[in-house]
């Protein structure tokens, strides 16, 4: 089957799955008469397995060397317990800081806010972080938004100014003309829009900028 298909089966977006074969976690069959990539059934399986023990928060490196045989699932699991111990660790450190701030009935303005940063920095340091990362995502989408309409103002305004004309001056251009200008500056747009879902498809499936993760 081809990647449209897998990515549909399995929930994977084509740029996380390409990722993921760059990185040597897979090797789809190639089509001898066109290179197509034809993904079977083992295929499919390690997708299965690659994004589920994604979601548990194994890291690319760690499925490498799984892949690579250098890593038994056993230890994978095993040292993920034990960063799962570690975060809830953290958690605990974070929700004892918010029930004794409740209980002093500080206010913003006597918050002994020096013991209570230098707490929450050392977390910081450990990498251990609050923070929701959906403003990430909301912020790469305004952007990939933004700059979308950057680009299809362009052939707006020509789109805009070609017709104005054609509907208000004697003298325009043949009708047929300017129905194929009409479709070739509206073809620019549609492969933005079309774009822009993918991106948006990409931010929300959280697979995107993985090498700067990991």
């Amino acid at each position: 089957m081809f990647i449209n298909e897998v990515e549909h089966i399995v929930g994977l977006s084509k740029k996380s799955i390409r990722y993921y074969e760059e990185n040597g976690l897979l090797n789809p069959k190639r089509n001898k008469e066109n290179d197509y990539r034809i993904y079977d059934e083992q295929d499919i399986n390690k997708l299965k397995v690659i994004k589920f023990l994604r979601e548990l928060g194994v890291p690319i490196r760690e499925l490498k060397l799984l892949s690579d045989g250098k890593l038994t699932l056993e230890e994978c699991m095993e040292d993920r317990i034990r960063k799962i111990n570690n975060e809830e660790k953290n958690f605990n450190k974070v929700k004892n800081m918010c029930l004794e701030i409740s209980k002093s009935k500080s206010t913003v303005d006597n918050i002994d806010i020096t013991k209570y940063f230098e707490k929450i920095n050392t977390l910081n340091k450990e990498g251990f972080t609050m923070r929701e990362l959906k403003t990430n995502k909301n912020k790469k989408i305004r952007g990939a938004i933004l700059s979308s309409l950057i680009f299809s103002s362009f052939f707006i305004f020509l789109i805009s100014v070609i017709s104005y004309f054609q509907f208000t001056e004697n003298d325009n251009i043949p009708w047929l003309i300017y129905i194929i200008l009409m479709m070739l500056l509206s073809f620019p747009l549609i492969a933005i829009i079309y774009n822009l879902r993918l991106r948006i498809k990409e931010i929300n499936g959280g697979e995107e900028d993985e090498a700067s993760k990991y």
